[in-house]
């Protein structure tokens, strides 16, 4: 059997264990240790306690109780901590690193400065850790944190109004996950069930075993189930901490009820598999298919009318008065129908045809009469009046004869086009020039020409053919 003492040394953070050699301590009490980074100012959290197991490697002693002059240096410490984290904001604004420094802390006994920074990735601090050391002529040390470090070392209000569990009590971060919140049937919103470090908060941890021995206990949702009154329903919703579940129970006439009840009253039947119709809706198709199946048979028979099953049958059989086995109800006797009136009498098609016979005597006219005529039915057809042909016009004004068109002129054949060599002089500026001759010849002609004649093509350098001066073929 061993005696140990645990020792914190920050507010919040881990307790290690230290042999108190011959040392009684109790809770509160400030020691010296010596640590691997050196000697150490702690506070005892655990008082002497004996431990069965020895260690596999000897804890470090305690080297002696913390003096009044102790607890000054530290005080001084925390003062210039505060003062060495400015400057060290300053020189990382001035470098321009993408980092945030949120904590400096000495050692106790000077030998070291140590910086916590959050960043989001790796980042090249080697001259500003220059920058520091030239400073504080002291060896410098930063260190990379997460997040929850970060929300731990700060502080802060959580969203119940308390401040942080991992700021005033929680010594270690434990592993949170979201089949925690499902559990415990909250919302899976993401800024409900996080926390100020923007992780799954960490009190999810506190009931998720409670909830995980309670959930055991009670059947899943969509279970088929049978209640003590015989009936089977399907579970729709589970209350953990009531024990209760509410339970779609489908009656003998098609009809669905909800009911809440305990539990222990239910008896498990089957899970629904997923994608598969619950059990309740394929006994409800089951029922329906039988009935479909009874009325089949029922018209095959040769019987008229729907089976009555379910509370109205039960009601009709209970108002009905009972009767001998033997006994028929008498058949009441139909009332005799009256008479049907006879009909009107149509009138033959020889009384249609006359409609035709007032078309010729000129009651109606054009095409009305004609229109009539197609409506005589199988009747003989009207013959139809003569039209006036073509040829004669009477009645019509006689149209004026049209001129007889002109013969077509023949186009009078183009010239043979001269070669490029044997063109003439071209006349100079202040002649009139053969481009300005040209145009006023088009002119001319066009000027001069019946419709439809066509041009003759004039050429530079050639003369040009016969018969092609009055544009004549």
């Amino acid at each position: 059997m061993a005696t140990v003492v645990g020792v914190r040394f920050r507010e919040i953070g881990k307790i290690y264990t230290f042999t108190p050699g011959e040392l009684t301590l109790r809770r509160g009490d400030h020691v010296i240790v010596e640590t691997s980074k050196g000697v150490e100012y702690g506070t005892v959290i655990l008082g002497n306690y004996e431990i069965s197991q020895e260690p596999a490697e000897p804890y470090r002693p305690v080297l002696r109780r913390a003096e009044s002059q102790d607890e000054e240096k530290v005080r001084a410490n925390k003062e210039r901590e505060r003062e060495a984290l400015l400057l060290c904001r300053k020189k990382v604004e001035e470098r321009r690193l993408d980092m945030k420094v949120i904590a400096a802390e000495y050692t106790f006994d000077d030998s070291k400065l140590l910086f916590f920074f959050t960043a989001d990735g790796r980042v090249d601090f080697r001259d500003l850790v220059k920058d520091l050391a030239a400073i504080f002529r002291i060896r410098i040390e930063l260190r990379q944190v997460g997040v929850r470090d970060e929300t731990k070392i700060v502080g802060g209000m959580g969203s119940c109004g308390r401040p942080l569990c991992c700021h005033t009590w929680l010594p270690d971060f434990v592993p949170v996950s979201i089949k925690m919140a499902k559990e415990q049937n909250l919302s899976l919103n993401p800024q409900k069930i996080s926390g100020v470090c923007g992780r799954l908060l960490c009190c999810l941890k506190n009931e998720a075993d409670t909830y995980a021995y309670l959930n055991s206990q009670l059947p899943k949702k969509g279970d088929m189930v049978s209640l003590a009154d015989g009936y089977k329903g399907e579970i729709t919703e589970v209350n953990v901490l009531k024990q209760t579940v509410r339970v779609l129970v489908l009656l003998d006439d098609d009809e669905r009820e909800m009911r809440e009840v305990p539990a222990s009253e239910t008896v498990f039947i089957s899970h629904r598999k997923k994608g598969q119709p619950s059990q309740l809706k394929k006994d409800a198709m089951a029922r329906r298919e039988a009935q479909l199946q009874e009325a089949r048979e029922r018209e095959a028979r040769g019987e008229t009318g729907a089976p009555e099953n379910g509370r109205k049958a039960r009601r009709k059989r209970d108002a009905e008065p009972v009767r001998e086995q033997g006994e028929r109800p008498e058949r009441t006797e139909k009332p005799e129908r009256g008479e049907r009136p006879e009909r009107a009498e149509r009138p033959e098609q020889g009384d249609k045809a006359e409609r035709g016979e007032r078309a010729d005597r000129g009651e109606r006219s054009g095409r009305g009469a004609r229109n009539d005529r197609g409506r005589a039915g199988k009747g003989e057809r009207p013959e139809k009046s003569e039209r006036p042909q073509k040829g004669d016009r009477a009645g019509r004004g006689e149209r004026p004869e049209r001129g007889e068109r002109p013969e077509r002129t023949e186009k009078p054949e183009r010239g043979e086009r001269p070669e490029r060599g044997e063109r003439g002089p071209r006349p100079e500026r202040g002649e009139e020039g053969g481009g300005r001759r040209r145009r006023r010849q088009r002119g001319g002609q066009a000027a001069g020409q019946a419709p439809g004649q066509t041009a003759a093509p004039v050429t530079e350098g050639a003369g040009a053919p016969e018969g092609s001066q009055n544009g004549n073929g």
